[in-house]
């Protein structure tokens, strides 16, 4: 006679369980993420921050959690904490640009123009690719004296997205520059 193979619904269990939790864990995010840009929208800083701290460790550590964190910390000017959440986006994702062009301009904008030049320069080499870069290089080495440097940062900036020289009209930390204005 053959032997049946026996079937054992609780084998299966963990398994089912462990989709059933990732989903809903996702589901959860996604929601939290979703609120959160709803508080950002209505000008609630406080509780945007709320919720994203409501996540779980585990989701914490995630790069659009930190985003979302830094730009909420970046709108309210918490510069320091800000700063923060980009070091950990530097040491996390080391190649995303979001770490090193938010971190630096942190730096300047608590006094620390050399650093956020440092940081920006010594992020990876696709950054050259963005205009922004260009054009907070261009800040930082106008404010610091090199204008030779700031001049030659801001042509490439405005030469990558033209509505830089528009924003660089109104710039006070371009006021050194003004020629190219």
């Amino acid at each position: 006679m053959h032997k049946k193979q026996a079937c054992y619904p609780a084998a299966r269990m963990p398994f089912e369980n462990r989709v059933a939790t990732a989903t809903v864990r996702a589901m959860s995010l996604e929601r939290s993420l979703l609120a959160t840009q709803g508080y950002i929208e209505l000008e609630m800083p406080a509780e945007a921050l709320a919720e994203l701290d409501s996540l779980g460790a585990k989701d914490q550590g995630r790069e659009e959690v930190l985003q979302l964190r830094l730009f909420v910390l970046m709108r309210s000017r918490l510069w320091s904490p800000a700063l923060d959440v980009c070091e950990q986006l530097r040491k996390h994702f080391p190649e995303g640009s979001t770490g090193y062009i938010h971190g630096a301009f942190c730096l300047h904008e608590l006094g620390r123009t050399s650093e956020a030049r440092d940081v920006l320069v010594g992020g990876p080499p696709a950054l050259a690719r963005e205009a922004t870069y260009h054009y907070n290089l261009a800040c930082y080495h106008a404010v610091l004296g090199n204008i030779e440097a700031a001049e030659s940062s801001l042509r490439t900036s405005f030469e990558m997205d033209g509505k830089f020289s528009e924003i660089a009209k109104y710039d006070p930390d371009l006021k050194s520059v003004s020629g190219l204005l």
